[in-house]
């Protein structure tokens, strides 16, 4: 019993955020019941957060931000399609900021060998771009967050602050109607406050299994952005939130 519930345990991590259906898939030796007991009994013992229809990761639910390969693991196919859509807004010659995570680094997997000046605080991203040969690729500096593999501190604030985006991509770890966007990072949340105030246009990258979460420090309202890029599960509340606001929602579906 043991051994299968630390699977269940380790199958929630990988994946963040999973349904019932999912759990009845992988584990289809085991009946309904059991299933439900173990995850009564894990959530009892604070190894996974039991919501309706399945079960969320401690890490997802806290808005920890996790190391950024485990993150990309998680939500991976949402991620791919996020990328997609966002590469739509792109256009040559535009002066580009990618944010740190994994969302915005498969966006840069993507990003065409054109004409760009892009700015990052994310190393995973940098190593993305290094294929790009039309590109200039700009790092400034900082300390290094070793969970997001990103730069961050007052040094990239103080870089950042002297430039004019034409376009901006956002990462968020949580969102929620109340607290807005947030991440788990006073200083990941000041950079990414800084480039919204030095964007022309900022777009906010997210897996709808983010929707209902919160972490601790907020960055961005509806009101201080010009959309959201994100998969065809995108709660619909959230959709008329923006469409409301005038804001302009880029789904794959």
């Amino acid at each position: 019993m043991q051994e299968r519930r630390q699977k269940i345990v380790e199958f929630v991590n990988r994946l963040g955020t999973v349904s019932f259906s999912q759990l009845k898939a992988a584990f289809p030796e085991v009946s309904e019941m059991t299933l439900r007991t173990d995850l009564k009994a894990l959530d009892e013992e604070r190894r996974l957060v039991r919501v309706h229809g399945g079960a969320k990761s401690v890490e997802v639910v806290v808005g920890t931000d996790d190391f950024l390969p485990r993150r990309s693991l998680r939500a991976a196919p949402e991620k791919a399609q996020i990328a997609r859509r966002a590469l739509t807004l792109l256009r040559p010659d535009m002066t580009i900021y990618l944010d740190s995570g994994s969302t915005t680094t498969a966006l840069a997997r993507l990003i065409p060998d054109e004409r760009y000046q892009i700015f990052t605080s994310s190393l995973s991203c940098v190593s993305e771009l290094l294929r790009l040969t039309q590109a200039r690729v700009f790092l400034p500096g900082g300390f290094v967050n070793r969970y997001s593999q990103s730069l961050c501190g007052v040094h990239p604030v103080q870089f950042i602050s002297q430039v004019n985006f034409d376009l901006a991509f956002i990462g968020t770890t949580s969102f929620s109607e109340k607290s807005g966007f947030s991440c788990g990072m006073e200083e990941e949340a000041q950079l990414k406050r800084a480039v919204i105030a030095q964007s022309e246009r900022s777009y906010v990258l997210m897996d709808a299994g983010k929707v209902g979460l919160k972490s601790a420090f907020t960055f961005a309202a509806l009101d201080d952005i010009d959309g959201i890029v994100s998969d065809d599960a995108l709660p619909e509340e959230v959709a008329a939130a923006c469409r409301t606001r005038d804001k302009q929602v880029l789904c794959s579906g």
